[in-house]
């Protein structure tokens, strides 16, 4: 049994993460900016709570000892900073800067095993670093904090694509997606635009942290995956599981559920990789768990009509 700390477990990935944690028996303790409340994930409702904030610079490495691990699962993204609010000072404070001077506390403090959650963007086409802020403020982060690596420190990073799960507000955007393909909804019509990337169900990601916590290399990065889809045949993925029998067209239009900012590399542009098999097993995450996480979902979103 390890202690470990979890840093974002209140979001979806990290309730997910906590939820196998407790199930194997670790001992978890969640780090969250703010106390327990009714909008939490159950699966953290009852666990002991380091109420602190990550981006602060002046915060001691003496609240994180006593844990073996900490999984970082907290890091800003596009999706959580408008237009306007998006720049310099927003990504050094919650990516590039932050995150690795909270890993240096944590090695201060004792902890052996670090594993921060990245993106796969980087590691992919490094070029992008340089043109995309939010790209490269994500490579700053991984790189710095996996520096800190010695032989008391094992820093990683795992970089994975688009993560098809689902928490209670995920639930809410996921209804409105359903009730889409099922012709519930008046608009937009049923369309995808060009593109796609590749998609990992939430509880593979899950059991490739398990596997980092477990056997991960200090100072690696670790690009994770499973399906490459475009978003056309995601969309229909999802129409297929909820048995709408609609058939999604591709057209070159903006789509309010995959808009142009949030698609990195443009409206029209593929990503697609496949992991590293011998990764992959060292690692011991699941493959081919794509439709499975959609269909859980579907059935969960009617199960809460």
């Amino acid at each position: 049994m390890s202690r470990v700390l979890v840093v974002g477990a209140t979001g979806m990935i990290g309730s997910h993460l906590t939820a196998d944690l407790v199930a194997r028996g670790d001992e978890v303790t969640v780090m969250s900016r703010r106390g327990p409340s009714d909008r939490d994930p159950a699966a953290v409702a009852d666990l002991p709570r380091l109420i602190a904030d990550y981006t602060d610079a002046e915060a001691s490495p003496r609240e994180l000892e006593g844990f073996d691990a900490v999984v970082f699962a907290a890091g800003n993204d596009i999706r959580h900073v408008s237009a306007g609010e998006e720049d310099a000072e927003f990504w050094e404070r919650t990516q590039s800067g932050g995150v690795p001077r909270f890993a240096a506390r944590a090695k201060a403090a004792g902890v052996a095993r670090f594993v921060q959650l990245g993106s796969y963007y980087h590691q992919l086409n490094p070029e992008w670093a340089e043109r995309i802020p939010y790209v490269g403020a994500r490579r700053d982060a991984d790189d710095r904090t996996r520096a800190l690596s010695d032989d008391g420190f094992a820093a990683m990073t795992l970089n994975p694509p688009s993560i098809v799960g689902a928490d209670g507000r995920g639930l809410r955007r996921f209804a409105h997606m359903i009730a889409w393909t099922r012709g519930e909804l008046d608009e937009p019509d049923l369309f995808a635009p060009p593109g796609g990337t590749n998609y990992m169900s939430v509880r593979s990601l899950s059991q490739a942290v398990l596997g980092a916590l477990d056997r991960g290399e200090g100072g690696r990065a670790y690009l994770v995956g499973d399906q490459n889809l475009t978003y056309t045949e995601y969309f229909q993925m999802l129409a297929d599981a909820a048995g709408s029998g609609a058939v999604i067209e591709e057209r070159d239009e903006e789509h309010p559920f995959q808009p142009d900012r949030f698609i990195v590399q443009g409206r029209g542009a593929v990503i697609s990789f496949e992991p590293d098999a011998e990764e992959q097993a060292r690692l011991g995450y699941q493959r081919g768990d794509v439709a499975r996480a959609l269909a859980e979902i579907v059935a969960a979103v009617d199960g809460a009509r």
